[in-house]
């Protein structure tokens, strides 16, 4: 392998499948110490990618935006070969992307390529029995493909000591001291399918707090704020509310100080097992 000092990987989109994606982080760090690592993603999980310790930058990729249309994948084009990266990592199959990196001049470009566009790729990864696998592995293939050796496939994430002591201030405004047994219920999903009833959380919560004697905290975004009010009304013993007033470092904070997340399998569940 050659000399590297400065790498973009092309990120997946969803926050579960960032997580899965930081070994690759962590490998190609292994593979050139003295590398700058830059991530190429779309606004929603940039919060994630920024607690990846092995990340040094994160550059917004945003197709609804600045980079929509034709003339928005030249601009970004332009601004990637202004960055002069040695090579290019795409972790999921994209004709869009596979295009910016080639117009942007990069003289690797790694990835999942398919007829008749492949040719846009110099390395391409395997992706036999990819339906199968884990998906670490599975983005661990993309740098193989170059010969990057990696196959640790446990995530980490690093949560700064600032972002604890915001959510340790948002705790304490709801009288919580920092001795509790914090159980967090985390309710959300991005399918009808992944989300439990609320009446079944709210039964949760109330025996969690009776028989075990729990705090229970209750997380989310905006628009979990509205399912979240009533499942906190509906247990009966006054959980702690936080939905809608988190980010996601904050939520990263929270399931760190957590004793115990019971959660669907969603992004969040995988944010939590990180750190």
């Amino acid at each position: 392998m050659s000399v590297m000092k400065n790498i973009l990987v092309v990120s997946v989109n969803w926050l579960g499948d960032v997580v899965f994606s930081t070994p690759v982080y962590r490998a190609l760090k292994a593979a050139y110490p003295g590398a700058r690592i830059c991530v190429l993603a779309v606004p929603r999980v940039r919060e994630v990618l920024e607690l990846c310790p092995d990340v040094d930058d994160v550059i917004i990729y945003d197709e609804g935006g600045r980079e929509k249309g034709l003339g928005g994948k030249i601009r970004a084009a332009l601004a990637l070969r202004g960055r002069k990266f040695d090579a290019a990592f795409i972790l999921r199959c994209s004709l869009s992307r596979s295009l910016v990196l080639w117009l942007a001049g990069i003289p690797v470009r790694a990835g999942f390529g398919r007829m008749p566009w492949q040719w846009l790729l110099t390395h391409r990864a395997d992706e036999k029995g990819a339906d199968e696998a884990h998906r670490s592995d599975v983005y661990l293939r993309v740098i193989q493909s170059f010969g990057v050796k990696g196959s640790e496939r446990s995530a980490r994430l690093e949560v700064p000591r600032d972002v604890c002591e915001r959510l340790a201030m948002k705790l304490r405004a709801r009288g919580l001291t920092g001795d509790e047994r914090i159980t967090v219920l985390n309710t959300g999903g991005n399918w009808g399918l992944k989300q439990w009833p609320p009446d079944r959380f709210a039964l949760l919560a109330a025996r969690l707090t009776r028989e075990l004697g729990a705090t229970v905290v209750l997380p989310g975004g905006p628009s979990d704020l509205s399912r979240v009010r009533r499942i906190a009304q509906d247990s009966g013993v006054d959980p702690v509310v936080l939905a809608g007033d988190t980010d996601l470092k904050e939520l990263a904070a929270l399931f760190k100080r957590a004793h115990v997340v019971i959660s669907a399998d969603s992004g969040p569940l995988h944010l939590a097992n990180a750190v």
